[in-house]
């Protein structure tokens, strides 16, 4: 009798390794990636290890100190620890770029799927995009903050109140690159045969979207929300920087720039350790992105 065949039995290969192993092969997008995530430990977990209330807590005897082991980073003008205020504004510049983030990304995704996937919403939504796109941001983010500012603090507080300010007008001013990508993936994938026998047999379009259309634009989502955490956090520093912010008891990164531009010729690390926090997250994010555009484009993964 001849031998038996011996059959071996592999199971699927997760797409997401093959992203996974897609994206180890871009150094500055590992790189990015552990720079970003050790920047997250640090402000997360850093009041575990490092008394917050250094930072709030004013010390005059210890005012405008240089670098020492009692502070890494030394005072301001109040005595109070760079360090630790740096831990704590990271927590608010990182919380306002990914909620930020997730709200333009949610907007984006609906008004471009609703467009690339109805004819007769197409042309609506695409003039309302190009309005948004037409619209000088800056000066129409500093009137959000002016005309919305007091009734928010007044409902929610101070702190809560600007932070829902803040978010909302970001999010609300920077959804249109998502949408117009979105929508022209929709476009391509509403032609496709998986979509095409879907609809013929009658699928309703809500479950064509998020069964068929949906999982097949992740990828250029995901790669918008990357980028636009980057983006979040820029415009939130840039109105903590003119004072439009959040209060100044209350410190952001953009924030501890404001405070030390009048003592940047005595005192420039008081400006140095701010920016290059942001420059460092924009630029890990950057280069996250980078690596989630070819490890999730399907003409790249495998090669």
């Amino acid at each position: 009798m001849g031998a038996e065949p011996v059959l071996l039995s592999t199971g699927a290969r997760s797409q997401w390794l093959d992203v996974w192993d897609q994206f180890k092969t871009h150094k500055g997008a590992l790189i990015g990636a552990a720079i970003f995530l050790a920047i997250v430990a640090v402000v997360a977990l850093g009041p575990l290890v490092w008394d917050p209330e250094l930072g709030i807590k004013s010390n005059i005897r210890a005012r405008n100190e240089g670098m020492s082991l009692a502070h890494p980073f030394g005072t301001d003008q109040l005595g109070r620890d760079i360090f630790a205020r740096m831990m704590a504004g990271g927590r608010v510049s990182l919380a306002v770029g990914l909620t930020a983030m997730f709200l333009s990304v949610v907007i984006g995704t609906l008004i471009g799927v609703l467009a690339g996937y109805f004819r007769a919403l197409d042309g609506a939504l695409m003039r309302f995009t190009d309005l948004f796109l037409a619209l000088p941001l800056l000066p129409l983010l500093l009137v959000m903050v002016l005309l919305f500012r007091e009734p928010l603090t007044a409902v929610f507080g101070v702190e809560t109140g600007i932070f829902l300010l803040i978010v909302s007008a970001i999010g609300i001013t920077s959804w249109m690159q998502t949408a117009r990508i979105v929508r022209g993936e929709v476009l391509a994938l509403k032609e496709r045969e998986f979509v095409l026998a879907a609809r013929s047999i009658g699928t309703p379009s809500r479950r064509v979207i998020t069964r068929h259309v949906l999982p097949n634009v992740l990828s250029p989502i995901m790669v918008s929300a990357t980028l636009g955490i980057a983006t979040a956090i820029i415009t939130e520093s840039a109105l903590s920087f003119l004072g439009l912010g959040f209060p100044p008891d209350f410190p952001t990164w953009g924030r501890l720039l404001n405070d030390g531009v009048p003592y940047l010729e005595q005192y420039p690390e008081r400006v140095f350790w701010p920016g290059i926090a942001i420059s460092l997250v924009v630029l890990s994010i950057n280069y996250v992105g980078d690596g989630l555009r070819d490890a999730l484009d399907p003409r790249i993964r495998g090669r």
